[in-house]
C-alpha cells in the first residue's frame, strides 16, 4: 500500500507541479517522506532521516519537507515539534491535497497539518492510472475496522471504506490498454471490499474478482492483504472458476497459539484458519500461501510458540513476514504485561524464519526441471543483459531471451535454485503458447494426505 501511495504522490506532483523525480536529494524543490508506523523501528528511521535533510534545509531554506502516511497521521503536530524542519504534515487519505498544500507553505510560510479521513475523496482526485511495465498496483479499499489490540491501523488509516466497484474496474482497464497484464488489488483488508454500484447495489469481492478477471489483456490477478475471517467460501470459489486468479495467497495469521489470537482479539481460532487453507487447497491443489507472524506478543508462553510452530508444519506455509512484536502507542496490547525477554523473542524468531525458509527451499527445489510460465518484468537487477520476471507464486526467474519479450509472458524452464530466485532456460514466447483461459499452468502439484479430522494437510514431494 505505501509503494501504491508513493506512486501516486509522484504522479501528483508531476500532472499538477511539473515536479519530476530524482535520485538526488540535494537537487529536490520537495522532499517527501512516506511513513510506517506498524513497528517502532520503522518510525524512528523517519527522525533519522528528517535530521538529515535538515541539513539541506539550512542551505537551501527553499526547501519543502513534508512528512505523509501513517506517521503523519499517528503523530500530527507532533512531528513538527520534533523536527522543525517539517512543512507538511499529511496522511494516507489526504496525499491527494499535496498540490494545494504545498501552495499554501510557499504563500503563508507556515507548517500545513491535514491528517483527515475524507473517504472517497483520495480516489477521485488523483490523477488517471499510468502504466510502468506490465504489472501494476490498483488500491480497491482503505482502512480498518477489526481493531486487532496490536494494531495502529484503524487509528491511522480509519475504518474500511471501499471504492465504488466502476472506478475500479475503469482504473484496471485504462491500466490494461497501457499493457498491463497483471494487477495486484490493494487494501488492509482487501476482501472486506464492498463497493458501490452504479444501481446502488454491493458488490463483493469474490464478485470483483471475476469482473476484473474478464477485462481484456488482464491475465493474472493477485490480492493483498487478506483477513481470516472475512476469506468466506465464495472467494475460495474463485479459485475453481478463474484461471487468471494466481495461485499464491497472502493471508496472516499472526500467531499459531489460540490463547494469543484471543489476546490479539483477531476474530478467529487457529483450527478455522486451518479450515481456510483446506478448502483453498481444495479448490486449486497446488496453491501456495504466505502469511505474517508476530513473534513475542505480551504473554507468549514457550507451548504458545510451539502452537505456532505446529501451525507452520501444517500449513506448510511458503513465505511469511514474521517480527518481534512491537508495542504501538494508543493500541490496548500496549498496555499488556510483557514477561518475554528480548533474548527469547529473537531466539524464537530466528527458530520461525529458519523453519520457513527450508520450507520455501523445499518448494523451490521441486521446481527444477519444470516449465513455469512468466510474466517478464523487465531486465534482470543484477544483470541487465538477461531478463527477470515472476511465477505465479511470486517467485524471481533470471534468464537470457530476446528483450522482445518484456510485458509478455514466456515459459521458462528452471534449472537452478537460489535463496531469493531461480534460474531458467527460456523455451518458448507467447506467440507460440496458447493462452487459452481454461489452461492455466501450475507451478507445484503435490500429493497430499488428511492428517486428522481437523483437515490438516501435510505435503511431500
Amino acid at each position: 500500500m505505501n509503494e501504491y501511495d508513493s506512486s501516486k504522490m509522484a504522479d501528483l506532483m508531476d500532472e499538477y507541479k511539473g515536479y519530476t523525480l530524482t535520485d538526488d536529494a540535494a537537487e529536490a524543490d520537495v522532499l517527501l517522506l512516506n511513513t510506517c508506523s506498524i513497528r517502532e523501528k520503522a518510525q524512528e528511521k523517519v527522525f533519522h532521516q528528517l535530521g538529515r535533510w535538515k541539513k539541506l534545509k539550512d542551505k537551501n531554506p527553499n526547501l519543502i519537507i513534508g512528512v505523509g502516511g501513517c506517521v503523519a497521521s499517528q503523530e500530527g503536530k507532533m512531528i513538527k515539534e520534533r523536527a522543525q524542519c517539517v512543512d507538511i504534515i499529511f496522511g494516507p487519505q489526504t496525499l491527494h491535497r499535496l498540490p494545494e498544500m504545498i501552495d499554501q507553505v510557499k504563500q503563508g510560510g507556515k507548517a500545513v497539518i491535514d491528517i483527515s479521513f475524507p473517504e472517497i475523496e483520495k480516489f477521485d482526485r488523483l490523477p488517471e492510472p499510468r502504466a510502468d511495465g506490465p504489472t501494476a498496483f490498483v488500491s480497491i479499499m482503505e482502512g480498518c475496522s477489526k481493531y486487532c489490540s496490536f494494531c495502529v491501523v484503524p487509528y491511522t488509516r480509519g475504518e474500511e471504506v471501499s471504492r465504488p466497484v466502476d472506478d475500479v474496474i475503469l482504473e484496471v482497464a485504462q491500466l490494461a490498454e497501457q499493457g498491463v497484464r497483471e494487477v495486484n488489488l490493494l487494501g488492509q483488508n482487501v476482501n472486506a471490499f464492498r463497493g458501490a454500484t452504479h444501481d446502488d447495489d454491493i458488490c463483493t469481492f469474490a464478485e470483483l474478482l471475476r469482473y476484473i478477471a474478464a477485462i481484456d489483456g488482464i491475465d493474472r490477478v493477485r490480492f493483498t492483504t487478506s483477513h481470516p475471517i472475512e476469506f468466506s467460501q465464495d472467494i475460495i470459489d474463485v479459485y475453481e472458476d478463474t484461471p487468471e486468479l494466481v495461485s499464491f495467497v497472502h493471508l496472516p495469521v499472526q500467531s499459531g497459539s489460540d490463547h494469543i489470537l484471543t489476546q490479539m482479539k483477531r476474530g478467529h481460532m487457529a483450527i478455522e484458519y486451518k479450515s481456510i487453507i483446506r478448502r483453498l487447497r481444495k479448490a486449486r491443489p497446488d496453491i501456495q500461501i504466505s502469511s505474517d507472524f508476530i513473534i513475542g506478543f505480551p504473554g507468549e508462553s514457550k507451548q504458545d510458540f510451539a502452537d505456532t510452530m505446529k501451525l507452520i508444519e501444517d500449513v506448510a506455509f511458503d513465505h511469511s513476514f514474521s517480527f518481534i512484536y512491537s508495542a504501538r502507542p494508543g493500541t490496548p496490547a500496549a498496555d499488556l504485561p510483557d514477561d518475554v525477554t528480548l533474548a527469547e523473542k529473537k531466539e524464537r524468531l530466528a527458530i520461525l524464519q529458519e523453519r520457513i525458509t527450508q520450507q520455501a527451499m523445499r518448494y523451490s527445489r521441486q521446481m527444477l526441471g519444470t516449465v513455469q510460465r512468466i510474466l517478464v518484468e523487465g531486465p534482470s537487477v543484477k544483470n541487465p543483459m538477461e531478463l527477470r520476471g515472476r511465477t505465479e507464486t511470486s517467485r524471481v526467474v533470471n534468464f537470457s531471451a530476446d528483450p522482445k519479450h518484456i510485458g509478455s509472458f514466456v515459459d521458462v524452464e528452471i534449472v537452478d535454485v537460489y535463496a531469493n530466485s531461480l534460474r531458467g532456460t527460456f523455451v518458448r514466447g507467447e506467440d507460440e503458447m496458447d493462452l487459452r483461459r481454461s489452461l492455466r499452468p501450475s507451478d507445484i502439484v503435490l500429493q497430499h494426505k488428511k492428517d486428522d479430522e481437523l483437515g490438516v494437510t501435510q505435503y511431500t514431494p
